[in-house]
């Protein structure tokens, strides 16, 4: 089955972006990070309609795991739109959503013994995140959440309140309110013992902080620079937790489904969190789903007290279960462990390239941090170099001065490597 393209016409072709400047809101950015007209796509690679071919090394913002157009996921979708398959069911039952929920749970949560309940959520990460908090704070009984800095968990006014960022937090009108933020283990000041202060703000009766309903962490934050949090961090995090009887809430929306080599970024602490939020590369093609996962006790949902219209997306529960089966491929796994080690060796190649430079990362997730050599200025023009010679890469930290790499998990050997020595390229000429 072939999908019709929409061609490109002389006037398109004469003024690419005039359509857009004309009637699409300011608001848009990755635009004007990459200034082309992307056509279409297939594995690891973008092509524009003026024929440039590009190599992704942003993936989405980690929503495209698995690739552009993955063959194997899209010939499952094709079947299914091919047979009528319910498209659109809010939370009603189906098969797609049955054997979605039987792949999920024999392929990821069983073989880590996780025993965990899960609720589809709206369309996005953020709605994970605001279902994720709402249900703590109706389970404990408490208003509290404790958060950390360079923290993101989205852009809705819940996940707002919970996210670092002060320019995203002005734009939503959010103040805080009932959320207490505590440094990371590690950050551009260097390391923090966050969980002594934690410890002794809950212990002091005269420290102004409650004992929370929740604390939400990334077990490695990603927009605010690619710092990942050691075992040792997690494992203290989790012991203070279950002391307190406070609820632990791992955001792995962007970290998760293989990003870092493992399903879920969490699983090298061997720590088990009460509540766990899943977005991004879970709807398996790019296709929105989130869902948030928690501890069977913790399930105090009246019928509809958390509900929206697009929490049932058939065709992404036909994408993601197509993506668990890629999980029981040995050569998938195979081929992930070794692209890992692949980037692992190029953070070493690069630090022997620049010792002044710090790289950061697990998996397939890399920070190239140039705070201390050129900052974002330097970071911009790395990023520029990169495109203008065919590779998309993106920026992340507190100023954009970090060069996060994220190429899709299943990206094959000789398009990594080319777009490796793009950026090592781009970073001896920025």
């Amino acid at each position: 089955m072939t999908i019709a393209l929409e061609p490109i016409t002389p006037r398109e072709t004469a003024a690419p972006f005039a359509t857009f400047e004309n009637l699409e809101s300011q608001v848009r950015s990755y635009c004007r990070k990459f200034p082309v007209v992307f056509h279409h796509a297939r594995g690891a690679e973008l092509y524009s309609e003026d024929g440039r071919r590009f190599i992704d090394f942003f993936a989405g913002a980690g929503t495209l795991n698995y690739g552009h157009n993955n063959p194997f996921i899209k010939r499952r979708l094709l079947d299914y739109l091919n047979s009528d398959g319910v498209v659109h069911g809010l939370d009603m039952y189906t098969v797609a959503k049955r054997q979605f929920l039987t792949a999920f749970n024999e392929t990821v949560l069983q073989p880590r013994g996780l025993d965990f309940k899960v609720q589809f959520c709206g369309p996005t990460g953020t709605d994970a995140v605001e279902a994720a908090l709402k249900l703590a704070r109706k389970a404990t009984g408490r208003a509290g959440v404790i958060a950390f800095s360079g923290a993101y968990h989205g852009m809705s006014r819940g996940s707002l309140a919970v996210t670092g960022s002060r320019r995203a937090r002005r734009a939503g009108g959010v103040s805080g309110g009932d959320v207490t933020f505590v440094p990371y283990e590690n950050g551009p000041r260097g390391s923090f013992d966050s969980i002594a202060l934690i410890e002794h703000m809950i212990d002091d009766p005269s420290s102004g902080v409650e004992v929370p309903a929740a604390v939400i962490v990334e077990p490695m934050q990603m927009e605010g620079g690619v710092y990942p949090a050691s075992a040792d961090w997690l494992r203290r995090l989790r012991r203070l937790t279950e002391q307190h009887g406070i609820l632990l809430i791992f955001d792995e929306i962007q970290a998760g489904c293989g990003r870092t080599g493992t399903f879920f970024c969490f699983e090298h602490s061997e720590v088990v969190p009460d509540v766990v939020t899943v977005s991004k590369s879970i709807g398996g093609y790019g296709l929105p789903l989130s869902m948030s996962l928690f501890r069977r006790d913790l399930d105090v949902w009246e019928p509809g007290e958390h509900t929206g219209t697009f929490r049932g997306n058939q065709l992404a529960f036909v994408a993601a279960t197509a993506a668990c089966e890629l999980w029981g491929d040995p050569k998938f796994r195979t081929d992930l462990a070794v692209a890992s080690r692949r980037l692992e060796r190029f953070r070493t190649e690069l630090t022997s390239l620049d010792s002044s430079l710090t790289v950061r990362g697990r998996g397939m997730a890399l920070g190239i941090d140039l705070g201390q050599v050129g900052g974002p200025e330097r970071a911009e023009r790395l990023q520029r170099y990169a495109f203008d010679h065919g590779l998309i890469v993106e920026l992340c930290g507190r100023h954009d001065e970090v060069v996060k790499v994220l190429p899709p998990i299943a990206i094959d050997i000789v398009r990594l490597n080319r777009g490796l020595e793009l950026l090592r390229d781009g970073l001896l000429a920025a």
